[in-house]
């Protein structure tokens, strides 16, 4: 029986070992374009590689979310990594093929390589070393490439809880986190602000009510709202900003009736969809308008329709919690230094794993999320085999 450090001392030379396996297996996911509900490919490949890592049992859901095993304790760890990426934007802002997957000078390129198909090519690479190892702790341990996430984050999770019926104990992200611990984000949400006005011919405005004036209004009010939102001292700030708008009217020669205003608001700790909409409400008291928070529902790459409410809850896991220790100490005792804790920016799946379900989540991944979503996306392989050794290590931790 070996004990923790001589496990950990072999987690490590196996990360190093399948520093170039890693680094391929990455370069085959970020060759295969794999936008939002159209995963398919990707997702075959991914399967294939987990299947080669030689997990006890690998599928795909309904939704397309691939789901690999391996072992069937009573404790349940996840660990997730959406493989849709955005789209590549303005081709002329690239240095490089996007989709070209190429390693080199200590790097892989290419879209998805940050955000994030680099977490599950690390995950793979974790699970490989796992079965090596002969991984018998009294742990089942889920590796999900989740789909849906950049439209929906969230939703794949929702999806796998309720309609799956697998309830992990703890999920570990593997976003983009510089290889620090984060445990937690601010919440979003999207809301419409719709106003109704009253077309009259455009040579006599005084007789109609213009709906573009009374959205430009409350325009106004909600730029002055977004600087009284409260603050967190771990969050930060909620916000709040307008990304559309919108009008309608009979003519150009008319009195515009419609007008509407899309929200992307930011949610802080102690913030709610409830909080949220009332703030809106009060803006509009007294006005022909109204706010409707949006739904999302589409079909799946497998023509699974599914959809939630656009309400992505605040989280963050207190820093003396469980989940939070056991990274640290596996951070710690692979790596001999201490992690930093912080969080991101950005939305997870974290919305609904822990804002909706409450599970325990911490996010541990490779690369920067800076490049997230960016030209020149590029994550160094050094963070990949940090990573895979990070997994490992947090399930023999536990």
């Amino acid at each position: 029986m070996m004990n923790n450090q001589t496990i950990y001392k072999e987690i490590r030379t196996l990360s190093e070992k399948y520093r170039d396996y890693t680094a391929q297996n990455l370069s085959k996911l970020v060759q295969i374009k794999s936008l939002s509900c159209q995963e398919k490919e990707v997702q075959l490949e991914l399967k294939r590689q987990m299947e080669e890592a030689g997990f006890d049992e690998v599928r795909i859901d309904r939704l397309g979310n691939v789901i690999g095993r391996i072992g069937n304790g009573k404790k349940t760890l996840a660990i997730d990594g959406h493989i849709d990426t955005v789209d590549m934007g303005n081709l002329d802002n690239w240095e490089f093929d996007p989709l070209g997957g190429e390693i080199k000078d200590g790097f892989v390129y290419g879209r998805g390589t940050v955000d994030q198909k680099g977490g599950p090519a690390a995950f793979v690479t974790s699970g490989r070393i796992l079965k090596e190892l002969g991984f018998d702790k009294d742990l089942t341990i889920y590796f999900v490439g989740s789909v849906m996430e950049e439209d929906c984050d969230g939703l794949c999770w929702k999806y796998i809880i309720e309609e799956e019926g697998i309830r992990p104990d703890f999920v570990i992200s593997t976003e983009p986190t510089n290889l620090n611990i984060y445990r937690g984000h601010r919440g979003r949400m999207e809301m419409h602000v719709s106003f109704y006005g009253v077309s009259s011919h455009g040579s006599a405005p005084e007789r109609g009510k213009n709906a573009i004036y009374m959205a430009s209004k409350i325009a106004l009010e909600i730029e002055k709202l977004n600087e009284r939102l409260p603050s967190d001292e771990f969050l930060g700030k909620g916000s709040v900003t307008i990304s559309e708008f919108v009008s309608g009217s009979p003519s150009l020669c008319a009195v515009s009736d419609f007008a509407r205003l899309h929200l992307d608001r930011r949610l802080t700790w102690g913030e709610t969809k409830e909080s949220a909409v009332n703030e809106i409400q009060q803006l509009i008291e007294g006005m022909n308008a109204k706010v409707t928070v949006l739904d999302y529902s589409e079909k799946a790459y497998t023509g699974l329709e599914y959809g939630m409410e656009k309400y992505y809850p605040t989280w963050k896991i207190p820093e003396e919690h469980e989940i939070v220790q056991t990274g640290v100490k596996a951070f710690e005792d692979l790596f001999n230094k201490k992690p930093k804790i912080d969080k991101w920016t950005f939305s997870t799946n974290g919305v609904t794993i822990n804002g909706m379900y409450g599970i325990p989540t911490i996010g541990f991944g490779p690369g920067n999320e800076i490049l997230a979503h960016a030209p020149n996306e590029k994550v160094a392989i050094d963070d990949l085999v940090k990573a895979s050794a990070f997994y490992a290590g947090f399930a023999y931790a536990h």
